[in-house]
């Protein structure tokens, strides 16, 4: 299914988004990068069938971090089972904020979109520069893609994927685990 551009939306709406604020489960921490120990940006909100990921990569100064990497540090993405979910606090400080709020529909891939597409659930990953699948950190097989990200409809307040790059979302789902890397 393609994710296509469907205007503003609110910052804890429970549809699939870019921006705003994460939906997550009672005790949940902001993840921090591990190289610069800031907060980082959330990316997205992407309902699965078997739950919830949530994509963050820290924006705190781009190009330093390696937001791009699935296991450096610089990015986390959550599986959540989609229950319970209450928007999260958002720290005060650090590039936490994508700078809008966008709504994504879902519309089949068979047929021609007139809106602009930012990107698709589920299929085989469309690489840019090769293969990178994660593998599972628990059980350290290899990750199931759940979702591709397109930078964004509008460069004010897209994601920062290098400058036509675009993110990638795998998941576990036996272990409850996603991993986001991106690649331009």
């Amino acid at each position: 299914m393609l994710l296509i551009h469907d205007g503003k939306t609110t910052a804890g709406a429970p549809v699939p988004r870019t921006g705003g604020v994460p939906l997550v489960p009672e005790g949940f921490v902001w993840p921090l990068c591990r190289e610069c120990d800031g907060a980082m940006q959330f990316l997205a909100h992407l309902p699965l069938p078997f739950g919830v990921a949530a994509v963050f990569f820290c924006q705190n100064d781009p190009g330093m971090c390696d937001d791009w990497s699935a296991t450096a540090g610089g990015n986390a993405a959550f599986l959540f089972d989609g229950e319970r979910l209450s928007p999260a606090i958002v720290p005060a400080e650090g590039e936490t904020d994508l700078g809008a709020v966008t709504a994504l529909r879902l519309h089949p891939e068979r047929t021609p979109a007139l809106e602009p597409v930012l990107g698709r659930l589920g299929g085989e990953p469309d690489w840019l520069q090769g293969d990178e699948t994660p593998v599972c950190p628990s059980c350290s097989t290899r990750m199931t893609f759940a979702a591709e990200l397109e930078e964004g409809h509008d460069f004010a307040t897209s994601a920062n994927f290098g400058g036509g790059g675009r993110g990638y979302v795998f998941t576990c789902r036996p272990c409850a685990k996603a991993a986001f890397l991106w690649q331009r």
